[in-house]
């Protein structure tokens, strides 16, 4: 497939197009309100870091979000067990404040449902650690959301991320792409994103019950999503899993 990858820094006319993007995201996933807050601000903040891919047709088909943040200063040095929440919060801090970055995290790299399996999401993190680089920046960070996980609910995230093959390389398929890349595994983040709702919303944004307390398997979670009928709320906490791009 030809593509051609831009910026909405140097294709500000895309913007409508990029945001409307069609994706594949689970509906709970999208509800976290740190990103709900942040995630739009990319764009129209930051978007020399929105990155958009269009086929022969002139259709956008791949996009890739990532946010610059100040890594080595103090009270951080870390990556944060808070993962994609954290950052998103750090970097907007950070642009108010006017505080020099020297990391880019990468937030999200989504494909449409229709081109999936043909390599974009490869391509488009290719071109996000470019555009870093060209940037003058000498590393790329990743809250990873292991692709295969939600298969796995129950399983440890440290047992999994750290899963390989017998050629040595991770077990999950999108782990496994950024290691091809050049990307090692840092960390895990145990409490990357939360999603809490009341039972109702939790309902309509899954199609399951969410009548019984305890631990609730649901499609497209990476583990279990705590239900408190009692209560009144469910609550979504999702690991992801911290890699390193050296530049």
């Amino acid at each position: 497939m030809e593509l051609k990858v831009s910026s909405l820094a140097e294709r500000p006319e895309m913007y409508e197009r990029v945001v409307g993007m069609e994706s594949s995201w689970p509906e709970f996933v999208v509800q976290d309100a740190v990103g709900d807050s942040h995630f739009g601000r990319i764009a129209t903040e930051l978007p020399q870091y929105v990155l958009f891919a269009e086929n022969e047709r002139g259709e956008v088909v791949a996009q890739a979000h990532s946010v610059p943040f100040a890594l080595d200063i103090e009270d951080r040095g870390e990556l944060p067990a808070r993962g994609w929440d954290q950052v998103l919060l750090w970097a907007f801090a950070d642009l108010r404040r006017g505080i020099r970055p020297d990391t880019v995290s990468a937030v999200s790299i989504a494909v449409t449902p229709g081109v999936q399996g043909h390599g974009l999401s490869a391509r488009m993190l290719s071109a996000m650690r470019d555009s870093a680089g060209a940037q003058g920046f000498q590393e790329v960070v990743a809250p990873v959301r292991p692709s295969a996980k939600h298969l796995e609910p129950r399983t440890p995230i440290e047992e999994y991320a750290h899963r390989v093959r017998s050629d040595g390389l991770p077990y999950d398929p999108w782990l496994r792409v950024h290691a091809r890349a050049g990307a090692s595994i840092e960390s895990v983040a145990p409490a990357s994103m939360t999603v809490s709702g009341s039972l109702e919303q939790w309902r309509r944004w899954t199609g399951l019950p969410f009548d019984t307390a305890g631990d609730v398997e649901v499609p497209g979670a990476l583990v279990p999503v705590r239900c408190e009928p009692e209560r009144g709320y469910a609550v979504y906490v999702e690991p992801n899993v911290w890699m390193r791009h050296r530049l």
